[in-house]
Parts: structure tokens; sequence; C-alpha cells
């Protein structure tokens, strides 16, 4: 999170949260706190970080480029 008088470092952090909050929380009806846990865990395991493709990356998912490297 920021620093007091620098709003940048924020940027990642509230990018993050707006991806999240479109992609998994807004539309999805939980049920209980522990359903809401199971949801997010699944979120970042599958979604976030195996999915996404990544400009660092050359465009590609993060299990993509490994694969690539490895081959």
């Amino acid at each position: 999170m920021s620093r007091v008088g620098n709003p940048y470092d924020n940027a990642k952090a509230e990018s993050f949260m707006k991806t999240l909050k479109k992609e998994e929380v807004n539309g999805s009806a939980c049920q209980d706190i522990a359903d809401l846990r199971q949801r997010l865990c699944e979120f970042f395991e599958s979604t976030s970080d195996r999915a996404r493709l990544h400009s660092a990356l050359g465009y590609l998912s993060p299990v993509r480029f490994e694969q690539n490297l490895l081959t």
C-alpha cells in the first residue's frame, strides 16, 4: 500500500482488487464466509495465477511461460 503522499504505490493493489471484484466477488452469491473463502482460494489458484496473461512474460500465462523454459 502507498506511503503518505505517494499515490502510485497503490496502483498494483488497486488493479488486483478491481479484477477480483469484477471476476469473482460481484455477481456471485456466496452462502457463508466458508463458501467465500473457498471461492477466493479457487480464484487465486486457477484464474489469477495460472491462466492470466502477463505482459512481462510475453503475453503468456505463467504456466505456459514455465513450460517454454523447460522445453
